[in-house]
């Protein structure tokens, strides 16, 4: 039989090998690689192809036969079980897990030094989450509501319950088991609110921010002193919000004008009155058909602050019955209400257009 599964074991490795061909077959099946009709290779072919004990091999096919991934039939062979496990979005674990090891190379730690590290950070053993999560999420307005649905889902097994902010009132009256919501997520301006709104049910509130790109920040550090910017975007908030962000930046040689509703008119006012605009990718045609040539376009869709990912992962875990990771002697711990989070300072992302711009 011909192995066209990508395995490997490295016999220096601290984790052992019985761990690492477990982890790998899994990953295999999961991913689709072994089709349900074909067999397994035998425990003697994996022992030769690894190079490896076939009583490890043996004892591997045993675990994830007891784990419910394969399956023998009798004179056949191995084959992946009819119905495997499947823990939540795979694709996300594996993206994290390569972002971690990168993360972890640039600190000059080995794939190995982080899976030990990992093992190492004492007493922290939170219960893994084994299911999609369902979140309230509550904006002011559908645009809003989509984004930040896109950015949670993209990082998270996570299912979102997307409720505008006028509408939080009645949906919460017609929510028959509003425990059903692991944790509500919201933008800093409204939190208030949904804390209101949602007080005695025991749901935590955690704060979003999107902030402009840095690569955005950067171009507009580069124009030229005394240049006049607007920012545009479908929603008039979520145009706000981009301007505030931009504004953070303290970046010393723009001047923002304003910002606008990507609707004709007030979009016809604004670029009049502007050399740059900001816009999001929705908005940029339209700024576009205005058929002002002079005017430059910089396209930018926000990004979600990566902390507000890591509060709600928090969150999530410690309702699942974990505990997150105790913070370093220092740092303090983000809160589910998270309204205590102070957003960004200016002086950090001043720092962080800077760095780009030497």
């Amino acid at each position: 039989m011909t192995i066209t599964m990508n395995l490997r074991v490295d016999a220096h490795s601290p984790i052992p090998i019985r761990r690492q061909l477990t982890e790998q077959l899994k990953h295999v099946i999961e991913s689709g690689g072994v089709p349900q009709d074909q067999a397994l290779p035998s425990i003697r072919e994996l022992a030769g192809f690894l190079g490896i004990n076939a009583n490890t091999v043996g004892r591997v096919i045993d675990d994830l036969k007891q784990s419910g991934y394969v399956e023998a039939r009798r004179g056949k062979g191995v084959f992946v079980a009819s119905a495997p496990p499947l823990r939540p979005s795979p694709r996300l674990r594996e993206g994290f897990l390569h972002d971690v090891v990168m993360r972890g190379a640039a600190l000059g730690m080995t794939a190995d030094d982080v899976a030990v590290g990992v093992l190492s950070v004492g007493g922290i053993r939170p219960t893994a989450i084994d299911e999609v999560a369902e979140i309230l999420l509550v904006e002011c307005s559908p645009p809003e509501l989509d984004f930040f649905a896109r950015q949670l889902e993209a990082n998270l097994p996570i299912s979102i319950d997307k409720v505008l902010l006028a509408d939080l009132a009645g949906a919460t009256r017609r929510q028959p088991r509003p425990a059903r919501w692991r944790a509500a997520a919201t933008s800093f301006s409204h939190l208030p609110e949904v804390e209101r709104v949602l007080s005695g049910r025991r749901v935590p509130v955690i704060a979003l921010l999107a902030e402009a790109h840095l690569e955005t920040l950067h171009r507009l550090a580069q124009l030229p002193p005394g240049t006049r910017v607007g920012v545009a975007s479908d929603a008039v908030e979520t145009a706000h919000n981009l301007e505030h962000s931009i504004a953070n930046a303290g970046l010393p040689n723009i001047t923002l004008v304003g910002a606008c509703p990507a609707e004709e008119a007030a979009l016809r006012r604004l670029v009049r009155r502007v050399s740059v605009i900001v816009c999001s990718s929705s908005a940029a045609e339209r700024v576009r058909q205005l058929g002002e040539p002079a005017v430059q376009v910089l396209i930018d869709d926000r990004a979600l602050d990566p902390r507000a990912i890591e509060m709600l992962a928090a969150v999530l875990v410690g309702s699942n019955g974990g505990r997150p990771a105790a913070p370093p002697a220092g740092h303090r711990r983000p809160s589910a209400r998270s309204s205590d989070e102070p957003k960004p300072r200016p002086s950090a992302r001043r720092r962080a257009v800077r760095e780009m711009t030497r």
